[in-house]
């Protein structure tokens, strides 16, 4: 009776030890696939997947620019950036919108830094080439149609 007792306390110990060792070297083996993917696949720094590649502002959600405090200073004042965001003019169409503003709603004359906001809205906020529809069908052969 004790003999068996023991034999399964060995056994018992046996288990346990071979799981383990056999846990390490999984945990070591799951360790280094995962430093080779990292090696091989990913980008040294992992927040070059997750972040857009236009830098926007935090506080005003403009894309960040040189020329970005020119259009806080000047054009925030009045309205809100998200004007600016969803539209898209070419330089002569933000400088019709400038001279608008400047006939109907107060806006100052911008001076020289007229310049330094037109170039900021022509670099970042230019009309944008956007695929809509496909292109047209060619070589198109009909037939009639035959109800019953």
């Amino acid at each position: 009776m004790k003999n068996s007792s023991n034999q399964i306390k060995l056994t018992l110990i046996v288990f346990f030890s071979l799981g383990i060792i056999f846990s390490s070297f999984r945990q070591e083996t799951e360790n280094s696939i995962n430093e080779s993917l990292k090696e091989n696949f990913l980008p040294s720094n992992p927040f070059v997947i997750l972040s857009d590649t236009t830098k926007k502002d935090p506080e005003t959600g403009l894309i960040v620019d040189e020329n970005l405090y020119m259009v806080k200073a000047q054009c925030t004042g009045c309205h809100s950036t998200k004007l600016i965001i969803a539209n898209h003019f070419t330089r002569d169409g933000w400088k019709q919108k400038i001279r608008w503003m400047q006939a109907n709603h107060n806006l100052w004359e911008l001076g020289d830094t007229e310049k330094q906001v037109l170039d900021y809205l022509e670099k970042n906020y230019a009309p944008q080439q956007m695929v809509s529809r496909r292109a047209p069908l060619k070589d198109i052969k009909w037939y009639d149609l035959k109800l019953n």
